[in-house]
């Protein structure tokens, strides 16, 4: 949904990395065991809280400078709060990933192509990626190049055409992807329990629809460009080899006569942080194996019930070595991978779990899942275990927020969803002050198996009478 997208293999392949690198791994039920004579783990090092200049623009936009000297790249995140998904009518849903990558592809000054090659000849990039709260537009350039960088990306984000030619080939191509998508049990699964999880609340409908594809024109990207990009809205970071004075200037160039039109995307109501579990079995007839969803509703990232949950969550289903994944993978040999475990967003969240797992276990998968979810709840983790993954956790966020890049989109991110500049700073402290007990109440307050809606996409006639253990399943 973004125009930029990640390999799913490189978060796979940092899990594993840190898994390895901060504690011993079980494989296939034996643990590797450490020499004697090694000595003891080092404490975790916190990232240093990034000495940031503030400034507010008269138009409103903010604008946070983080100098660091180390690779001689200037990197530039503009963020814009409340144009993502959350802003998508119920007409349109997924509207937002359209309109992102769109705005790339097509100024008053520059077509597509012109805009690729201004940002290669920069040496750098510029793109722009949809999420729940908000839409993010990036740039990077050489430090000699920054002031040419930034007007690129002002010219992007201000000025975007939305050329005819290049919505009806975003439009052609999203239709093609959707089709593929809906052809995979996992969109399928995800897009139930979202609606399960959500209701009627626009963080439960952010997948698209031939509909709201079709429905969407060059008329409404504009209309809907004015509405949702505003500097009174906006938080532009840069960070890289170029001095507070010299940033701020330059915003204040390529920013400062921004002005907003018109009236601006409403405020997004609370997401439910209850709702009635549904169960529900998605029929694929054929299918070979099921593909499993739990989930509830969760919570913003401003509760202050984050970051002992991002630990309970972690040792749960979080990573390779959680229980859930060692549950069903390593000692059943259920499934490939399984996880749980929370996502949180500005005005809410959720708890989800998920599976794919062969059809004459599908009724056992679940048992399982839901007596690990009942035992996080009912039983204090070990010192050894929640040591354990205090490192993992620590060493991720340490090692994803290495490079400036990283640390301008976290701090872009977190502003998204309601943190301030501060938590990148104070994660890891944060982390390490949570002890067995705050992650026992976690369990117990957001993965109690009652709470708990549960989606099957499977061949219903074989699955069907083993999920009657489990209650009453709907099938649409």
């Amino acid at each position: 949904m973004t125009k930029h997208r990640i390999s799913p293999l490189r978060p796979a392949l940092l899990a594993l990395l840190v898994s390895a690198l901060v504690s011993p791994v079980a494989f296939a039920g034996v643990t590797a065991k450490l020499p004697a004579d090694l000595p003891p783990y080092g404490h975790d090092k916190p990232i240093p809280v990034p000495q940031i200049a503030k400034k507010k623009l008269a138009n409103g936009l903010e604008v946070w400078v983080v100098p660091r000297n180390g690779v001689p790249r200037v990197d530039y995140v503009l963020a814009l709060r409340g144009a993502g998904y959350a802003a998508d009518d119920a007409a349109h849903p997924g509207f937002a990933g359209l309109y992102a990558g769109l705005l790339t592809e097509g100024t008053q000054a520059h077509d597509s192509r012109a805009i690729a090659e201004l940002a290669q000849s920069l040496g750098g990039a510029v793109g722009a990626g949809a999420s729940n709260d908000g839409v993010t537009v990036f740039a990077n350039a050489l430090p000699s190049n920054a002031a040419r960088m930034i007007d690129l990306l002002a010219e992007v984000a201000r000025h975007p055409s939305f050329p005819d030619s290049e919505v009806q080939l975003a439009k052609a191509n999203a239709l093609q992807s959707l089709k593929v998508s809906e052809a995979t049990p996992g969109f399928r699964a995800d897009r139930a329990i979202g609606e399960a999880v959500y209701g009627a609340h626009p963080y439960g409908h952010v997948q698209p629809s031939a509909a709201s594809i079709n429905g969407s024109d060059a008329a409404m990207f504009k209309a809907e460009h004015a509405r949702r990009f505003r500097p009174d809205h906006a938080l532009l970071v840069v960070a890289g080899r170029i001095s507070d004075a010299d940033a701020m200037r330059l915003a204040e160039q390529a920013f400062g006569d921004w002005k907003s039109v018109g009236a601006g995307s409403p405020d997004v109501v609370a997401a439910p942080v209850s709702a009635m579990p549904a169960h529900l079995l998605l029929d694929r007839p054929g299918s070979v194996q099921s593909t499993l969803r739990l989930g509830r509703p969760g919570l913003a990232a401003t509760s202050a019930d984050y970051v002992p949950l991002r630990l309970a969550s972690t040792i749960l289903g979080g990573g390779f070595s959680s229980r859930i994944n060692q549950n069903l993978r390593e000692d059943k040999g259920y499934t490939y991978g399984a996880s749980a475990g929370a996502r949180s967003y500005r005005n809410g969240g959720a708890i989800v779990g998920g599976a794919d797992v062969r059809n004459a276990v599908t009724g056992a998968a679940l048992k399982e899942y839901l007596s690990e979810y009942a035992r996080i709840g009912s039983e204090p983790v070990s010192d050894e275990e929640l040591e354990m993954n205090k490192r993992y956790v620590a060493g991720g966020y340490l090692i994803s927020n290495q490079l400036q890049g990283s640390v301008a989109a976290s701090l872009a991110g977190n502003w998204l969803i309601g943190l301030p500049s501060e938590f990148l700073g104070n994660f890891v402290p944060m982390i390490q002050k949570v002890n067995a007990a705050q992650v026992q109440a976690m369990g117990r307050k957001y993965f109690e198996p009652a709470t708990q809606s549960i989606v099957v996409v499977g061949d219903k006639a074989s699955v069907a009478e083993q999920l009657k253990a489990f209650g009453d399943f709907t099938t649409p």
